[in-house]
């Protein structure tokens, strides 16, 4: 069990640029790979990234890849979502996300979630 609290969130116009930050908190940070998932209303929770223990492989959704980047610092308990280009698409509430198991492209791979920080991409 890890708290995760994510930070970074608000309005930024089209074409720019955020970063997302997600600390974790009771639990052994390197014991879990990570991820970021988005909902928008109306739509489910959808994956957006994810980054293994170490930081070494990384995944993306193909509607992020090459715009979007994930990392971690363990030293400092703290995930990442580098967001550039945005476009209102990207609009959502945005997760954080831990697991101990291989598996991380879907919301049933996590065990423990963040409460979620808003991203408004105006036009």
């Amino acid at each position: 069990q890890v708290q995760l609290v994510e930070t970074g969130g608000g309005l930024v116009q089209a074409g720019g640029s955020l970063t997302l930050s997600c600390t974790a908190s009771g639990g052994t940070f390197t014991s879990y790979a990570m991820g970021w998932f988005r909902q928008a209303p109306g739509n489910g929770r959808e994956f957006v990234a994810a980054v293994t223990r170490g930081g070494t492989i990384t995944s993306y959704a193909d509607s992020v890849k090459g715009r979007f980047s994930i990392s971690r610092d363990n030293t400092k308990n703290t995930v990442y979502l580098q967001m550039n280009a945005l476009k209102p698409g990207d609009t959502a509430v945005y997760y954080c996300a831990a697991t101990k198991g291989a598996a991380f492209r879907s919301t049933n791979d996590y065990s423990d979630w963040g409460q979620g920080t808003q991203v408004t991409v105006s036009a």
